[in-house]
């Protein structure tokens, strides 16, 4: 994980933001469910866009992470997990801030053991 996540409240972020008119600062919806160990994480986005295999996430965990946090769009299935304990511990190794999933997740009492953030929109 590249450190603590920072301090704010998003209402204090939308104000901050209100007369942006280039579309550059958005806030995502409240519909995310927490599997990880942390529960705040915040870093530079990238996205992979994957359906019910998750080779392209475990390539791109392989990378190095940078405190980047992936964004996963698996299409909201929940026949196949995208990520799983063994992912999150690469991903935590690889230094990646966090993981969110439009999709499934297993492994879930060992990703809430881990250091490490992961979280799935519904």
């Amino acid at each position: 994980m590249s450190g603590p996540a920072p301090e704010f409240a998003v209402c204090d972020l939308c104000d901050a933001h209100k007369n942006d008119t280039d579309g550059a600062f958005r806030v995502l919806p409240p519909v995310f469910h927490s599997y990880g160990g942390v529960a705040k994480f915040a870093g530079p986005v990238s996205t992979v866009k994957c359906f019910e295999d998750n080779s392209l996430v475990k390539l791109a965990l392989d990378e190095p992470g940078q405190g980047r946090v992936l964004v996963v769009d698996g299409g909201g299935s929940l026949r196949r997990a995208l990520v799983g304990g063994n992912i999150g511990a690469a991903a935590a190794k690889n230094g990646w801030a966090g993981v969110l999933v439009n999709g499934c997740v297993r492994d879930a009492a060992e990703l809430a053991a881990s250091a490490w953030a992961s979280a799935r929109w519904r």
